[in-house]
């Protein structure tokens, strides 16, 4: 007795979640940035790389129904997790309403590019509807490794400058932002994993997300590369030009896929959790790229429909 202050908050002083290394004073919060005006210079906005271009631009028509999927998921253990880890997962949902508000623009910004993005939709929304059939603990485990590859490339699109030398001012400052905040949410999910599976054992919860995960980066990364060689095609670059320029963009410079590897691998390790490396510091990196804009407090049932509804009738600026 005694050890509670009068003034802690008896939810907070609960025992922590068994395996998690969140860092206790981490504050997940929602940066309202609008970008829905922010024009593509150039069709290959990534230094005029069609290599780089191609990347992100597949990778973002993942996000809009990617991360919906996650907020519903993860929504559904809101009201039985501890209250730490419930303010989180509130953060986080706020966090990728805003992502998928964004990158629906983007995508627009591709469209507007004459790039047809309709195979890519339709490839991510089978992959999305295979998983939402499955029950709930598996669609959890599928939002965990899920938030693993995208806080790991996050975390190196900060880090590594290359990535977008050169690309369009506004593009790149999107970017970073998003990468910022996937970085800072990047142990929600996997914390809402431990505690969903707080009866489980121990071999029988590495087994799971261990088999998920290869089954999820396996996915990943066909889907991923189906669609950059559909947007490269739609370049005029096919053929063994589009494998030698994606496999020396992929794997050589800047190599996304070669520096992702390792922190890809320490999901498997015994004692794995994101935090085990506490990279905050790449947060306060990209917000020292643009003028961080702290989001009021939305309510509660605020969705990405009505996100974008308020930037719905903004004109896009026409790309060439």
């Amino acid at each position: 007795m005694g050890d509670i202050s009068p003034d802690t908050d008896v939810a907070d002083a609960a025992p922590a979640i068994v395996g998690s290394a969140t860092p206790a004073d981490l504050n997940i919060q929602s940066r309202n940035r609008h970008f829905a005006n922010a024009a593509m210079e150039r069709r290959h906005w990534v230094g005029g790389d069609p290599y780089a271009t191609a990347f992100f631009n597949a990778l973002s028509i993942t996000f809009p129904k990617g991360e919906t999927f996650f907020m519903k998921v993860l929504k559904q253990y809101r009201d039985e997790v501890p209250e730490k880890l419930a303010r989180e997962i509130r953060g986080f949902v706020q966090q990728e309403a805003v992502h998928s508000r964004e990158h629906l623009f983007f995508n627009k910004h591709i469209e507007e590019s004459d790039f047809d993005i309709s195979r890519l939709e339709q490839t991510l929304t089978n992959v999305i509807d295979n998983i939402a059939s499955k029950p709930l603990i598996m669609q959890l485990v599928a939002t965990t490794c899920l938030e693993h590859l995208t806080a790991i490339m996050a975390a190196e699109f900060i880090a590594n400058p290359r990535h977008f030398q050169d690309a369009d001012e506004e593009q790149r400052k999107m970017w970073l932002w998003h990468a910022s905040e996937e970085v800072e949410h990047k142990g929600v999910a996997y914390d809402t994993w431990l505690y969903a599976t707080r009866d489980w054992s121990r071999t029988r919860r590495w087994a799971t997300k261990s088999l998920f995960m290869i089954r999820i980066s396996m996915g990943f990364a066909k889907n991923r590369t189906k669609g950059i060689f559909d947007l490269l095609r739609q370049d005029g670059i096919s053929g063994p030009r589009a494998w030698f320029g994606f496999l020396h963009y992929a794997l050589v410079s800047p190599a996304p896929f070669r520096r992702t590897l390792l922190p890809w691998f320490q999901f498997f390790l015994p004692g794995f959790h994101p935090w085990n490396k506490d990279d905050r510091d790449l947060i306060q990196l990209a917000e020292s790229e643009y003028e961080a804009a702290i989001m009021d407090q939305p309510e509660q049932n605020e969705t990405i429909a009505t996100l974008g509804k308020r930037d719905a009738k903004k004109r896009l600026n026409k790309v060439a």
